[in-house]
């Protein structure tokens, strides 16, 4: 039988963790309880951020021992803590091992109550196990501006113009003396060559000022690749002259660097995270997270990736994780873990016969398994991923 794409476990997160195998897990997505006073789906017990950090710092290095050489851990966190939090994480991780500080836009009109600011973000703090073996693509399809590639070849195929010469003074002819070379071009035809031309003039690489720069390809790359590129004049800092460009084409996989501001028409906001749980088992948690925001993280890794969230609260990283198999394919599966910590008395959850905050984990999960696929198992307790 193939494993379900979720697994439930009800316990201690920190037990639980200790129970799983050194190097199981490939990718970690948690949103921990933060020190805002907020008392519904976790008890607010760590009044201060030493007693918060003492409960989060065994649990982030079981996570680590957890984690493959080649994953990586995303926390969800706000600005009460996150200051704190990335200190302990470059403690556990290593700060060699930082990835990166998202900003996530989850409330886009900001929160009205209270004074101060209206605050419409939280973040994400990113680390890898290691970061030099870490499987970690930072790049997606989705951000892809079609109308950053304004010129359009005979054949239909959209493109924009890149320099050819490095525009990175690090990059120069002291540090990088063979690819400074002469190459030759014909602004009138666009033709560029190795070897000289009937019509065509010299060509070295410069900065604007004049100084002497180097190209980005090689003589080979650019004896191979000849139709990729153009001569033209430019308006230069210094008057007119003749430069190189390279045809940089769109094409449908072409990819780009994620920003690391995350906006909510991009990724979900906590309105649309309340709809989407309403729509499987009630409003029954008060501020889940969309399934957007941990679909993007899963874009970030393979498509077969064992996913583990020990703070599952409403169940939204075991959801993503169905719908990001039922999109593409993928043979994700995601091991979430919950406490049975009641719910208020009065709340929503209670009255529907949610007394504890598992009691939601597991509802949701077995509604996404029902509506979505996958299947659905509820280990007693966690091993291992055959539990």
């Amino acid at each position: 039988m193939p494993r379900p794409w979720n697994v439930f476990v009800e316990g201690d997160n920190l037990d639980v963790l200790s129970r799983l195998g050194a190097g199981s897990v490939d990718l970690i997505t948690i949103d921990p309880p933060y020190n805002t006073g907020n008392g519904f789906a976790y008890t607010d017990r760590w009044g201060r951020h030493e007693a918060w950090l003492a409960m989060m710092r065994p649990r982030l290095v079981a996570a680590r021992e957890v984690l493959r050489e080649t994953g990586a851990i995303f926390v969800s966190i706000d600005d009460h803590e996150v200051a704190h939090l990335r200190l302990l994480m470059d403690e556990v991780y290593g700060e060699r091992n930082f990835l990166a500080q998202v900003v996530v836009n989850l409330n886009p009109k900001g929160r009205q109550l209270g004074g101060g600011f209206a605050t419409s973000h939280e973040y994400l703090l990113v680390y890898a196990r290691d970061a030099a073996q870490c499987v970690l693509d930072a790049t997606t399809t989705e951000t892809v501006d079609p109308a950053d590639f304004p010129l359009t070849a005979d054949d239909g195929r959209r493109y924009r113009h890149l320099p050819l010469r490095n525009t990175n003074k690090k990059f120069n002819p002291a540090t990088a003396r063979t690819l400074h070379f002469a190459v030759h071009g014909d602004p009138a035809s666009g033709r560029v060559s190795t070897a000289p031309f009937t019509g065509s003039v010299e060509v070295l690489p410069v900065f604007g000022d004049g100084s002497p720069a180097v190209w980005r390809w090689s003589r080979p790359r650019i004896d191979e690749r000849p139709g990729d590129l153009v001569c033209r004049v430019v308006a230069g800092r210094l008057g007119e002259r003749v430069d190189v460009f390279q045809k940089d084409w769109l094409s449908p996989d072409r990819r780009k660097k994620l920003r690391t501001i995350w906006l909510a028409e991009e990724i979900g906001s906590t309105d649309t995270a309340v709809a989407e749980l309403k729509a499987l088992v009630g409003q029954v948690f008060e501020s889940p997270k969309p399934t957007g925001l941990t679909r993007r993280i899963l874009q970030t890794m393979p498509d077969d990736v064992t996913v583990l969230d020990f703070f599952a609260g409403s169940g939204t990283t075991g959801h993503a994780v169905a719908l990001a198999n039922a999109e593409d394919g993928g043979r994700r599966t995601c091991l979430s873990v919950n406490s049975a910590e009641p719910t208020r008395p009065g709340s929503h959850a209670h009255r529907a016969g949610l007394l504890t905050v598992a009691d939601i984990t597991r509802a949701r999960l077995r509604a996404v398994a029902e509506t979505v696929g996958g299947g659905f198992r509820e280990a007693t307790r966690a091993p291992g991923w055959d539990a």
